[in-house]
């Protein structure tokens, strides 16, 4: 079972950034607990009739069959919908958002609740449901966090009905999927200028241009209002909406002009529009249009506005949704001339105002921070609308009167215009306060799990303090770390490595060779490596590093011990678990003695020591440990605290493995219920124990609940982590075994050479985890009876795994076992018993005489020589198996009762039904207990049973062939 949990987010700590504060790491994982008022307080809260955020209303001609094939997508039913979705995409000003507006105003007695949502980005989306959250509970929202807000807001939807959201302006359609797949009560409708990337249950509306009647009858409405046009102003009108393309957008901004400058005929506008042409940046039709459109505009205003220009040229770089007023008024200014400044854009059309924030169009936007793209400007004109934005943001950013720090609520709002600020800096700019303002919004977005997001930041400020303080100057070494860090918990270990390479490189040259931060590095680095499944790299340099801090921090340093920690964790994953445990023992020993019994970081060896002794099958020690461990966590931490549900989902797991799924499955579901609660729906700790869940049920035999769940992991993986991210190829792997558990191999195998193919290109061909996809290809080819490609990609996996992990490691031993099985199949015996006879042997010398998977390898030895006619070692051999398997794994484990259904097929294969019988009868009644009624190997005793007292029945002395479950559990890995 490929169990996500195998390396828990608390096994390394510290593993990240020791540049990025503690804090802020462990904040990472961190989030509001919403208290039992709260929590009961979504589904008793009722919305005011006709609540809303919707803007004003605007005027939406020529589309009413758009508007109409809107309503039939957001109502219609389809077989199996639930989420009615909609998408209208296009170019930039088509028209997508004043078609939602209209939508919503129109229908606005339609539904109980409608809420505009700024949907760029998933933290934005955020951002929207916060201000929902305090629309309905003021009180309640005022002093909680962001989190439990944005939960909150998640819980309501989900228990009332008849609400429509409105994303505008959808960058990813990935960035949906979590609200439309958990919220069914309501409508959701987007707009988004891509076309692409849509689920089949957000059928798209793709507008185009106006027609050209459509477009006359707008731009005459603006201009004349409710007066008639002459035939000639109607035949001058229908020209200009012709140069405009009739596109919505020109014509708007056309008719704005022509509206403030009365004196100006439609001819005339015309004339001079059509001068600019020549004049305009190369692009798209539209944006050249648009271009013109707007360098006529800005020639006006700048004549008789000029601060009008300022501001736009500043909203330019922020943020194109929700910029304050108060982010507009730069110091030393009027907020009443900045305010009739606003008010003058917005008479033009030049921005969007809502009284308190402005929204302005990213096509506008492009073009005001491209140099030279507006004839108007003068040169350095539109870096000065830069340097008000960067002065503002920082001025914002200012502590409250009467306080040290900047607010939480501050640091909310203005972080998108951080992130817009970051993604436009022109080359060579720089600002040290605005530097450090994108490092903190770095960090304060890792906390809130937006990782993607902090990339940009981060790389923003390694290049600015590249420029200014040099390549090598440690706070740049320190902004290079940040940045590998942030690539490796994106998952990008083909960035995050090099980085860490060329930074380790430079520490040692500048810090030198035993600086604390340059064994920090060294640290990180093999921990990429490790995670890379380059072990040949990753332990040497775990070795070098804790040498060095023991030498230079001495032997009970936190960082020695942290060292200490990592390399048994690398030893554990080369399976060298003769010196993982007593590394992990002594460690141990010593954060008891250095650091307290019930420091976190001694808790976090107690769960490494726990899961070393997991690994190497000895549940008796593993167990009680766990156990020992989740009580002081809950004491120590909390409930809820992710290093808590860390414990209990290993503990779970444990219990899984013991067999005992009564305990495993009720608290992995708990710990699933509390990571949804405290860490959100995405997390990666939350989006583990979904995977975890998914697959104890699987183990149960449960597929019904198992598969959905998986699948809904695998989608949600591939939305939040990319479509290979290692954890993403995790939950396809752990998806096409389960479709393989269901028979289904027509969707299990392409999704396991979908998976293998994956791997080799992001991990690499000889990396453990393409090692394991190929493995577990081959054995789903075995059961389609494909032996032809099975065993070749069995014996290819074996050498593959003996060069690049040794003769003896565990997983080595498995793909012997699994190759010896494969003989088996094709009825080579030949080769099948020797090669089983060795892996027993080396099973017993690397993990002991009682490890399961040496028991494991004891019952498929055994079923070959029965399969070869030789009862006589079969039988022995089965017994003690049995024997064996009922001391350590207990009477009812899943593997025991294997066990004893192949001992009694074996007595019956002897003809001894008096010994057979009972022991299939006893091995039924159990499975009944244990594993359910309708577990299909509850049901393949039934089917034994049967047939060995049909078979009594008859006198016969061949009795007909029994089915035997799990002669060889483990074939895959």
């Amino acid at each position: 079972m490929s169990t996500d949990d195998a390396t828990p987010p608390s096994r390394i700590e510290a593993a990240g950034s020791r540049s990025i504060a503690a804090k802020h790491i462990r904040d990472a994982y961190t989030g509001d607990v919403l208290p039992a008022e709260a929590l009961e307080a979504p589904e008793k809260v009722t919305a005011a009739p006709g609540t809303s955020n919707l803007p004003p209303a605007t005027l939406c001609l020529g589309r009413a069959e758009e508007l109409a094939r809107l309503r039939r997508t957001l109502t219609g039913r389809r077989e199996g919908a639930i989420t009615q979705s909609g998408a209208v995409h296009g170019l930039g000003g088509i028209g997508k958002s004043t078609l939602a507006l209209h939508y919503a105003h129109h229908h606005r007695g339609d539904y109980t609740l409608i809420w505009w949502i700024n949907a760029a980005s998933q933290d934005e989306i955020e951002t929207s449901f916060t201000s929902l959250t305090r629309a309905l509970v003021p009180g309640w929202a005022a002093t909680a966090k962001r989190a439990a807000q944005v939960a909150w807001a998640m819980q309501w939807l989900a228990w009332h009905p008849g609400w429509l959201l409105v994303y505008d302006n959808v960058e990813d359609p990935d960035d949906l999927a979590l609200y439309t797949g958990a919220l069914h009560q309501g409508h959701h409708l987007a707009t988004s200028r891509r076309a692409t990337g849509w689920p089949d249950s957000a059928p798209t509306l793709t507008l185009g241009i106006l027609d050209p009647d459509d477009a006359t009858t707008l731009l005459c409405h603006l201009v004349f209002k409710d007066s008639t046009p002459t035939p000639r102003q109607y035949a001058q009108a229908r020209a200009l909406t012709t140069d405009l393309g009739h596109f919505p957008l020109a014509i708007r901004q056309a008719g704005a002009y022509l509206m403030q400058n009365r004196g100006v005929s439609l001819d005339a506008y015309r004339r001079r529009l059509t001068t600019k042409l020549a004049k305009t940046a190369d692009g798209i039709d539209a944006k050249r249009t648009i271009a013109r459109i707007w360098n006529v505009t800005l020639q006006t205003l700048e004549e008789h506005h000029p601060l009008a220009v300022e501001v736009l040229h500043t909203a330019a770089w922020l943020a194109p949704e929700d910029i304050p007023h108060t982010l507009l008024e730069l110091p030393g200014t009027d907020p009443d001339d900045i305010a009739e400044a606003i008010g003058t854009l917005a008479a033009y059309s030049m921005v969007t105002d809502t009284g308190t924030t402005v929204t302005i169009h990213r096509l506008l936007q492009t073009i005001l921070r491209t140099p030279h793209n507006t004839d108007h400007t003068q040169p350095g004109q539109y870096l000065d609308g830069r340097d008000r934005a960067e002065r503002a943001v920082l001025h914002q950013l200012s502590p409250p009167p009467g306080q040290d720090s900047t607010t939480d609520d501050q640091w909310d709002s203005l972080t998108p215009h951080l992130v817009a600020l970051a993604a436009t800096t022109p080359p060579g700019h720089h600002d040290s306060p605005l530097t450090d303002a994108y490092n903190t919004a770095a960090y304060r977005l890792h906390q809130l799990g937006h990782i993607a997001r902090t990339i940009p930041l981060f790389e923003v400020t390694l290049t600015q303090r590249e420029q200014v303080l040099g390549d090598a100057h440690p706070d740049t070494l320190q902004s290079r770390n940040n940045l590998a860090y942030a690539y490796h918990a994106a998952g990008d270990l083909g960035r995050a490595i090099p980085l860490l390479e060329a930074t380790l490189t430079q520490y040692e040259q500048v810090l030198g060779d035993t600086h604390p931060d340059t064994l920090n590095c060294r640290n990180n680095l093999a921990y990429a490596y490790r995670q890379a499944g380059d072990l040949g790299r990753a332990i040497p340099l775990f070795e070098v590093t804790l040498t060095q801090r023991e030498q230079v921090l001495g032997d009970t340093h936190p960082d020695t011990l942290q060292s200490r920690n990592n390399l048994a964790n690398a030893y554990e994953s080369a399976g060298d678990l003769g010196r993982a445990i007593p590394l992990l023992e002594a460690n141990l020993t010593q954060r008891e003695q250095v650091l307290g019994d019930t420091h976190p970081h001694t808790l976090n060896s107690r769960n490494n020591l726990a899961y070393a002794y997991h690994a190497a099958g000895d549940l008796g020690r593993a167990i009680p440990l766990f156990e020992a461990t989740l009580t002081q966590y809950e004491q120590v931490l909390g409930d809820t605290h992710p290093d808590t549900l860390t414990s209990r989902s290993n503990l779970a797991n444990a219990y899984e493995s013991a067999g005992d799924l009564g305990r495993a499955i009720p608290l992995l579901e708990a710990n699933l219920t509390q990571r949804e609660q405290v860490l959100g729906d995405t997390h990666p700790g939350t989006l583990t124990s979904r995977s975890n869940l998914a697959n104890a049920y699987r183990q149960a035999g449960d597929l019904g609940r198992a598969i959905p769940l998986l699948e809904a992991t695998l989608t949600q993986r591939e939305q939040v982590l990319g479509d290979t991210h290692p954890d993403t190829l995790t939950s396809r792997s752990n998806l096409a075994s389960a479709y393989r558990q269901a028979g289904d191999l027509g969707r299990a195998i392409p999704l396991l050479e979908a998976t293998l193919t994956q791997r080799e290109q992001v991990l690499g061909d000889t990396h453990p985890d393409t090692l394991t996809s190929r493995s577990n290809l081959a054995s789903a080819y075995r059961q389609a009876g494909d032996l032809g490609r099975a065993i070749p990609l069995f014996e290819a996996t074996l050498t593959q795994r003996e060069e690049v992990l040794g003769d003896t490691h565990p997983d080595t031993l498995t793909s012997r076992n699994n190759l010896a099985s494969a003989y088996h199949a094709a009825g080579d015996l030949g080769r099948a018993i020797p090669l089983l006879e060795a892996t027993l042997t080396q099973r017993e010398q690397v993990l002991g005489d009682t490890h399961p998977d040496t028991l494991t390898s004891r019952n498929n030895l055994a079923y070959a020589y029965e399969s070869a006619g030789d009862l006589g070692r079969a039988i022995p051999l089965l017994e003690a198996t049995l024997a064996q398997r009922e001391q350590v794994l207990g009477d009812t484990h899943p593997d025991t009762l294997t066990s004893r259904n192949n001992l009694a097929y074996a007595y019956e294969s002897a003809g001894d039904l008096g010994r057979a019988i009972p022991l299939l009868e006893a091995t039924l009644t159990q499975r009944e207990q244990v594993l359910g009624d309708t577990h299909p190997h509850t049901l393949t005793s039934r089917n034994n049973l049967a047939q060995a007292r049909r078979a009594a029945e008859q006198g016969n002395t061949a009795p007909p062939p029994i089915t035997v479950t799990s002669q060889q559990p483990s074939t895959t890995d």
